[in-house]
């Protein structure tokens, strides 16, 4: 599933930069929205939405994997990331802030589409 250039190493993708985005707004938002009314948990949101995501991986998906799951595992992770990314920056933001993530998020689900059914049907 991954492509690699001549040098080695793989290109950069659209579809991942757009993942590492959101997923890099979730990480600050999450703890954002919940740290008001709980640390620990907003603590916690951290760990769960890196976490998990660097442990549980679907084999040929990533280089190196630490945790085997099925790619509909990978597919409901990246979901999470998406999901907290929208929910919580609504929660901790201005509207024009969280209505720009709930776009990137989208576009971010639909470039993804191509790499969801490759770990689907691998």
């Amino acid at each position: 599933m991954n492509s690699v250039t001549a040098a080695g190493k793989k290109p950069v993708r659209t579809p991942d930069v757009l993942r590492f985005t959101v997923e890099l707004i979730a990480w600050v938002a999450t703890p954002w929205a919940l740290a008001p009314h709980s640390v620990p948990l907003a603590v916690l949101s951290v760990l769960v939405l890196i976490g998990l995501p660097t442990v549980l991986a679907t084999p040929g998906d990533k280089e190196q994997v630490l945790v085997a799951v099925p790619g509909a595992g990978t597919i409901a992770l990246v979901l999470l990331q998406l999901v907290a990314a929208v929910v919580s920056s609504w929660a901790a933001w201005p509207a024009p802030v969280a209505a720009s993530v709930t776009v990137l998020a989208a576009a971010c689900a639909v470039a993804e589409l191509p790499r969801w059914r490759a770990l689907l049907a691998a």
